[in-house]
């Protein structure tokens, strides 16, 4: 029997997700970098794959009518580029949590080639600050279920607001 790989998952540590990947060619432009929108797409994933790790189920809510998780604000900063076949990582925070949005940062790091597994010598490629906010499917505000203000508020460690 064939064993098959189960697609990649992320690791909370702490406060932190952390979230790996690799640039493939369709993410780049003709130098090999990392075409711009592609960092927010990393975010993207790795923002699903935290949703996935506290059991927070978007896809029920989506089709119970309930409503769904939006990017509301978006400040990104790039510091360095990726390149073809870079391995990366994504580390998300939870910065502030309120009745209908979650605040978060996020940075898209390079792992040292010397050190790939201390994530001190890790190189900082972009830093984005996000307003995430639940939304009702015709798209207004709407507060986010209680049960998952409570896993946000467990994951970041703070209090609610």
């Amino acid at each position: 029997m064939v064993e098959l790989p189960l697609p990649a998952s992320g690791r909370i540590v702490g406060p932190c997700h952390y979230y790996a990947l690799r640039v493939f060619y369709e993410d780049t432009d003709l130098s090999g970098i990392v075409y711009h929108a592609n960092y927010l797409k990393y975010c993207e994933r790795a923002r699903s794959d935290l949703l996935d790790l506290l059991e927070v189920d978007q896809r029920a809510a989506l089709e119970a009518g309930e409503g769904a998780y939006a990017v509301a604000d978006a400040e990104i900063g790039w510091k360095r580029p990726a390149r073809l076949g870079d391995g990366l990582l994504v580390e998300t925070r939870a910065t502030s949590l309120r009745a209908a949005s979650v605040r978060m940062y996020q940075r898209i790091l390079r792992p040292s080639a010397v050190a790939p597994t201390a994530l001190e010598s890790a190189e900082v490629l972009a830093e984005v600050n996000l307003r995430i906010g639940f939304v009702s499917p015709d798209g207004r505000p709407r507060r986010q279920p209680d049960e998952w203000r409570a896993k946000f508020a467990r994951f970041a460690g703070a209090e609610e607001s």
